[in-house]
């Protein structure tokens, strides 16, 4: 790269990110490398699909994991950040079918070996765009690596899993109650469903004693179930309905005699204490039934449509027959009441299409055994989570969970391995298609479903180095350090992830798991399409820079919760970048006019010490932070740093050497400003890389880029409390000045002389630093004195820690002009007190005048009191000072 001196006036992002980023992946230090004279450091991305544009999640987790490598690439870690992409079955299959249907095509019009060409195709022509625009984030992922969730060895890790698992008896097939998507035509795990509150009804509906004039009633929140009840439930020990167990009531409308059974599932005081069973469409229903060996009766076709068993509703939408149900319930009298019920409801996470549990013939993973030990890895403290609070969430998924669905009714994915025999309907898994079945027939049909997405994704700490084969990736970089992901998919992928690499690897698959919330809008909003509030990471970057976004999704934020999303916060990181730019400019500058002569490290001032000691804190602090995840608090330590004591403070205090000292003074001011500038810039890339390499270049440096160069350590004899204390006692008193002056409203421009008046122990520490009081508090003149012998009698008076400062109020401000103006203000103050007070007085105003307009009297009224209680103070102020006694 670049070491040139010449900085340009002003830092503009778009002539300086896609450069640098080019040349930090043309010279491979992105890549890393078994070596075993580093520990490694690995960090797996959580693969975007290849639908997916970057969003503000996307920025924020990305942001993260590049710190957090970028920090342990400089600390001298093998860090890999790897990348890839995930298939993603459903969204890709839509995105595909959309695309068909525009013209005029279905995929049954294509067939599946075209519509998987078509699905390929698509994958080359969009699937690289969420990772070009994770480069313009700044990402510093191992491109050589990338990997594709169905990419050769990818795929091959998935049916060695597959095969594994169905050999030891972990995945079988059979009928069960699943969640299903009308819409996309699929069964949906149960991490994919989503709940959301939502009013509904209880129907209340009789259902006859078969030979009796009794009735019992059930309450059901979808009529259009009942069509395939095959049983009422009773609890054995409710004595109102004991007589019943055994008898038959008649299924309305479909004339069915259907039988009254004893479960002790039933709450008997919930509702009536009586429940239809419908053991096709609902969970504990289908269990009901298996044990009291019921009929299984689906009435739902897969598009949500009533099928041939619903009878005259046949053909109808599940919502259009339950109003037809409901009508004809009414009419035959058997309808009883309908009461408001605000209930869960479940819907499909890609599609928001209302879920239908239905049976279904489907792939499970047997989830238990698999879920034991993952449970006992978090348990044990072998995996953490960051923040510890989210535990609760994994164990109540993990020990709660049920048998996982993985089969999915679509064809761009992962194609089951499992093969039947065209001939006596043998079942056989196998890494490759059979030759021969045991009956001898040599033709078999491949099962037409593929996996659930997050079979695959289960799979990628591992899959992605090398395994099934004993790769020296695998065994270097596995188990990964840290997963760093949101905490909306602690189950959709966290947990499968753990269970997964135990499994297979016998080795957890990472140490800890990082938390972060979500990116909500400015009113605290989840960013969505229906409400238009979605921020595009790319337009923000375009705009103000990737330094500038990074910086404010950082700062401020901690593991774990929700953010606000603010362009004000992007707009104050923007103003940070040119902050740091100038000051860089400035020093380069300086540096210019020094060429030729040494910068030495001799003669150090306090600022100097004080500078150095307190860059020393920030590198000890900083690292102490990273390695806690506190990477909030490490942004805005540096931020802070960089803007208040560097540039606020520092640069400053300097000036005077730079411009009119000896080449002696000069050289050791910009030694220390280069020095703890290259070391903040240091501590600072891994959260804005791009500004920094950049000013990183124009400075004096060894090695080619900043970031590989060597993370900050703390050097101990640079360590001064001496010098942060005297510092402390100078700014103390500059800013107490400083602060005076504002008050009193003395223009920056007025001068005035400082008396300092200080134990001797302080006195050589004030006749040192005179300059810094010429230069950050306005002296025209600073004394140093031991006692306040010759105090003028109407100086103002300060008090700090260490000193008393007097200054002669003649120097701040002319005595009888500010006494006249006080004067004008208090009777302007008092004119307008007595209007504001005449209007709230009177009743009629108070009364008929809009409470608007009241309010803002009300309003007016408290202003002028404050207003009139600061002059009047400063009147008191002034004429204590005129009468010769200061302000002790």
């Amino acid at each position: 790269m670049s070491n040139k001196r010449i900085i340009a006036k002003t830092y503009d992002p778009k002539q300086v990110e896609d450069r640098i980023y080019r040349e930090w992946e043309s010279k491979g230090y992105f890549h890393a490398e078994v070596d075993e004279n580093k520990e490694p450091y690995c960090i797996v991305i959580p693969p975007p699909n290849i639908t997916g544009q970057l969003h503000m999640g996307h920025a924020l987790d990305n942001t993260w994991q590049d710190i957090i490598i970028r920090w342990k690439r400089m600390q001298g870690y093998s860090a890999l950040w790897l990348p890839g992409t995930d298939h993603a079955s459903i969204a890709t299959e839509v995105k595909i079918v959309e695309k068909l249907a525009e013209e005029g095509l279905t995929k049954n019009d294509l067939g599946r070996e075209a519509f998987l060409e078509k699905a390929w195709d698509w994958k080359r022509q969009y699937g690289s765009r969420i990772v070009d625009q994770l480069k313009k984030l700044g990402s510093s992922c191992d491109w050589e690596r990338e990997r594709f969730t169905m990419d050769e060895g990818c795929s091959r890790a998935v049916i060695e899993v597959f095969v594994r698992l169905y050999e030891k008896g972990l995945i079988y097939r059979g009928d069960r109650i699943i969640n299903w998507c009308p819409d996309c035509k699929t069964a949906l795990s149960d991490a994919e469903v989503e709940y959301e509150e939502k009013q509904g009804y209880f129907w209340h509906i009789a259902y006859p004693v078969k030979n009796s004039e009794e009735r019992v009633v059930v309450a059901t929140t979808r009529p259009e179930t009942m069509l395939g009840d095959t049983a009422v439930a009773v609890h054995p020990d409710d004595e109102r309905y004991k007589h019943l167990i055994g008898k038959t009531v008649i299924l309305p409308l479909m004339n069915r005699e259907i039988p009254v059974i004893a479960d002790t599932y039933v709450d008997s005081e919930f509702g009536t204490g009586v429940v239809k069973i419908t053991p096709a469409h609902d969970p504990n229903d289908f269990e009901v039934g298996l044990r009291h060996n019921l009929p299984v009766i689906r009435v739902m076709n897969d598009d949500g449509t009533m099928n041939a068993q619903a009878g005259k509703y046949e053909a109808m939408d599940r919502y259009e027959a339950r109003k037809a149900i409901v009508k004809d319930l009414k009419e035959q009298g058997l309808l009883t009441k309908i009461e408001e019920h605000k209930h869960n409801v479940g819907e499909c996470y890609r599609c928001s299409t209302t879920v239908e549990p239905i049976v279904s013939k489907q792939w499970f993973v047997k989830m238990k055994p698999l879920a034991k030990p993952a449970i006992e890895a978090v348990r044990s403290g072998e995996i953490r989570f960051i923040p510890e609070r989210f535990e609760k969430t994994y164990f109540n998924w993990m020990e709660n969970i049920r048998d996982w669905c993985i089969s999915r009714q679509l064809w761009w994915g992962h194609r089951i391995p499992a093969y039947y025999c065209e001939k006596c309907g043998e079942t056989i898994v196998a890494r490759e298609a059979p030759e021969k079945c045991k009956c001898g027939h040599d033709r078999f049909r491949q099962d037409d479903d593929v996996l659930d997405t997050w079979f695959s994704s289960a799979l990628w700490p591992f899959s992605t180095l090398g395994w099934p084969d004993d790769t020296e990736d695998l065994n270097y970089f596995y188990p990964t350090n840290v997963l760093v992901t949101g905490y909306d998919i602690i189950f959709f992928w966290v947990a499968r992830m753990i269970f997964s690499g135990l499994e297979h690897r016998k080795e957890v698959p990472f140490r800890d798991v990082l938390i972060h919330g979500i990116v909500r809008d400015s009113q605290g909003r989840k960013m969505s399409k229906s409400l238009g509030n979605g921020i595009d990471p790319l337009e923000v970057i375009d705009r103000y820079g990737a330094d500038s976004l990074r910086m404010s999704l950082i700062i401020g934020n901690s593991p774990g919760n929700d953010m606000r999303f603010y362009y004000e916060k992007v707009e104050a990181c923007r103003n940070f970048c040119n902050k740091l730019w100038n000051a860089a400019r400035f020093i380069l500058m300086n540096l210019e006019n020094m060429q030729g002569r040494p910068l030495k490290p001799d003669g150090l001032e306090v600022a100097d010490k004080w500078i150095i000691s307190r860059y020393n804190h920030l590198a000890e602090e900083v690292t102490n932070n990273l390695n806690k995840y506190e990477l909030g608090l490490a942004a805005q330590k540096i931020y802070d740093f960089a803007w208040n004591e560097f540039c606020d403070w520092y640069i400053e205090l300097v000036k005077p050497r730079l411009y009119g000292t000896s080449d002696e003074a000069r050289g050791t001011a910009l030694h220390t400003l280069i020095y703890v500038l290259q070391n903040t810039l240091k501590l600072l890339h891994p959260f804005m890389p791009f500004i920094t390499e950049e000013i990183w270049q124009h400075l004096p440096h060894e090695g080619e880029s900043i970031m590989v160069s060597s993370w900050p350590r703390v050097n101990e004899v640079e360590l001064n409390q001496n010098a942060e204390a005297e510092m402390q006692a100078l700014m103390d008193a500059i800013r107490a000045i400083r602060n005076m002056r504002a008050e009193m409203e003395v223009p920056p421009s007025k001068k005035a002389k400082l008396i300092l008046v200080t134990n001797d122990e302080n006195i050589r520490l004030f006749q040192n630093t005179k300059l810094y009081f010429e230069k950050l508090a306005g002296a025209s003149e600073v004394v140093i004195r031991a006692d306040k012998k010759g105090i003028p009698a109407n100086a103002v008076s300060l008090v700090t820690d260490k000193v008393q400062v007097f200054i002669p109020l003649e120097d701040l401000v002319d005595f009888e002009k500010e006494m006249e103006r006080l004067t004008k203000e208090k009777a302007n103050l008092e004119k307008e007190l007595a209007r504001v007070h005449g209007k709230l007085s009177n009743e009629n105003f108070v009364k008929k005048a809009p409470a608007a307009i009241v309010q803002e009297e009300r309003d007016k009224l408290e202003k002028y009191r404050t207003m009139m209680d600061k002059v009047t103070e400063q009147i008191a102020y002034m004429q204590k000072i005129s009468d010769g006694k200061g302000l002790e």
